[in-house]
């Protein structure tokens, strides 16, 4: 898999060489004994990563099964019909847990997970046996070879369209799944959650608009069942936990057993 990857100092191919990936140019990098390859370089990035508090909560929510239903959209979208040499890179993968999920799907499937914070790097490193793990910034460029990737999935996590359209083989596919208005609608108001952009759609439509052409669009909605602790990890998973604390007195406040709206749109594109 490490031929998949370019180096972000000058896009030359990388190889292994025992623990370390180097480029033709000499450029190394070192993979940490956590089991991820660090490719990121000293230029500064836009990107803030989640912390290991952030993943925490969050693993615990998906370990819990409430976004199977969003997990299984996307799988779906990636497809199973592939190849042995086919790879799926996820952006902003967190904890892998979407990644992880179309690679079940896909048997002869490869993946990648790219993070720009190393808490998630060290946690998508255990997502799956096929997967590895890249500390990378996506907004820098993806440090991946043109043309050779089957799918992308960006789940609740900032794109590059531009860079996404490069690395994608020719019949590749771009999997973008976006909260709607009704996602979390029960909790968003009670506890001045981040609210989603009502425009949402038509905005990443347009940010596609020259690179990618829109094959299909799902909407995955359901009910919820979620504790107290659930709706505390929902808070503390996501950009609310920086302004809403997972012991704030209006989460106790909520009943035992909850009923929240997981509302969510599965987009496919493939290369314009």
């Amino acid at each position: 898999m490490a031929g998949l990857l370019a180096c972000p100092e000058c896009a030359l191919g990388l190889e292994p060489h025992a623990r370390v990936l180097r480029c033709g140019h000499g450029h190394s990098f070192d993979i940490a004994k956590q089991g991820y390859v660090s490719l990121l370089t000293g230029a500064s990035t836009k990107m803030t990563g989640d912390t290991a508090a952030m993943l925490d909560a969050r693993a615990a929510f998906q370990g819990g099964g409430h976004f199977a239903p969003i997990a299984a959209a996307v799988a779906e979208a990636v497809g199973s019909d592939a190849h042995a040499s086919d790879t799926v890179l996820e952006v902003g993968a967190g904890t892998g847990y979407y990644l992880a999920g179309a690679l079940d799907a896909a048997p002869s499937t490869l993946g990648i997970a790219l993070d720009v914070a190393k808490p998630a790097a060290r946690r998508c490193a255990r997502a799956h046996p096929r997967a590895a793990s890249v500390l990378a910034d996506a907004w820098s460029g993806l440090p991946v070879r043109d043309g050779t990737l089957r799918a992308v999935l960006s789940v609740f996590a900032p794109r590059n369209p531009a860079e996404v359209a490069r690395v994608l083989a020719e019949n590749g596919r771009f999997v973008v799944a976006t909260p709607t208005e009704r996602h979390l609608a029960e909790l968003v108001g009670p506890l001045g959650m981040v609210t989603v952009d009502p425009d949402k759609d038509r905005r990443l439509d347009t940010a596609m608009s020259g690179h990618f052409v829109a094959v299909d669009r799902v909407l995955v909605e359901y009910p919820m069942k979620l504790t107290k602790g659930d709706v505390a990890n929902v808070v503390g998973m996501g950009p609310s936990a920086h302004h809403v604390g997972t012991e704030d007195s209006r989460i106790a406040a909520f009943a035992d057993a909850t009923e929240v709206t997981a509302s969510v749109v599965v987009s496919s594109y493939r290369p314009a």
